[in-house]
């Protein structure tokens, strides 16, 4: 475990546990979810990495390049894949400090049948905290990418979210995209409804305005995302103590979309990288 201070800001990181974050606190309380002792998943932590996709990709397949990818579904996710590889993957640390650490990763063909490497630059300031992520194509062909990352903010009664989007992406049972409406027709978050009002979103966020907040009655926390992270996906399902609001750089299941559609998804030629940055700030409410 690393542990990172600055301020009023304190972190801890699990390298081994998928790369992930399992607390951030500021001014002695939780901003994100605490992981539990002795969490062995990283959907019990704080906020985890996406790469070198983020969200669903339908029944674990895609076309590329004139051939068929098929892919191991995510185990509980089944039929699909979900978030990539790096939070299965233990993360090497290439670096750390007081208030910052590197961690790596390396990944050969295997079931994603190219070969690439990913980089997490975790950082505390004065302000709060950021999160570099970025994945490099090592392989000798084109590699479709895409990142994300996972944060779980703490959520009590009375909590509040905020942000402003084009539209949303209407789902099926299984929670693939099934066409674009308009921001409010799932739930309406721009004016700062009560999380709890919301029965249940899971739902991907198209032309995010890059800037969401989480509101309690003492504080305000943000969180910052720039492009291409121009999507933000919103899990909340009901009775939580968080909600997700996940940055991503491509909407669910962009490996297929209908051709011509602009999804995020980016082809990386060898040695091309892609990389997203998040913040988190957090301020007293008066």
């Amino acid at each position: 475990m690393i542990a990172l201070a600055r301020g009023d800001w304190a972190a801890e990181i699990r390298p081994g546990l998928g790369g992930a974050l399992t607390r951030l606190s500021w001014r002695g309380e939780d901003v994100l979810r605490p992981t539990p002792p002795g969490a062995d998943d990283p959907l019990q932590t704080a906020c985890f990495p996406l790469v070198p996709w983020a969200n669903r990709i339908a029944a674990a397949r895609f076309p590329w390049d004139g051939e068929d990818v098929a892919l191991e579904p995510t185990p509980g996710f089944e039929p699909h894949a979900l978030h990539g590889i790096g939070w299965h993957r233990p993360w090497t640390v290439a670096s750390s400090g007081e208030v910052s650490a590197v961690l790596t990763l390396e990944q050969p063909r295997s079931d994603w049948p190219w070969a690439w490497t990913a980089e997490q630059r975790i950082t505390l300031d004065d302000d709060g905290l950021t999160v570099a992520l970025s994945v490099t194509n090592a392989d000798d062909r084109a590699m479709p990418a895409g990142l994300g990352l996972h944060p779980y903010f703490v959520r009590r009664p009375g909590t509040r979210v905020s942000f402003a989007a084009s539209g949303v992406w209407t789902v099926d049972e299984t929670l693939i995209p099934t066409g674009l409406a308009a921001s409010d027709a799932v739930f309406d978050w721009r004016g700062g409804p009560v999380v709890d009002a919301a029965s249940f979103v899971d739902h991907a966020y198209a032309g995010w305005g890059g800037v969401a907040r989480v509101t309690t009655d003492d504080r305000t926390v943000t969180l910052r995302a720039a492009p291409p992270a121009t999507g933000l996906h919103v899990f909340a399902p009901a009775g939580a103590d968080f909600v997700c609001l996940e940055p991503v750089t491509h909407r669910p299941d962009a490996f297929n979309a209908p051709a011509g559609e602009v999804t995020g998804l980016v082809p990386l030629e060898p040695g091309q990288t892609a990389e997203m940055t998040l913040t988190i700030t957090a301020a007293a409410r008066t």
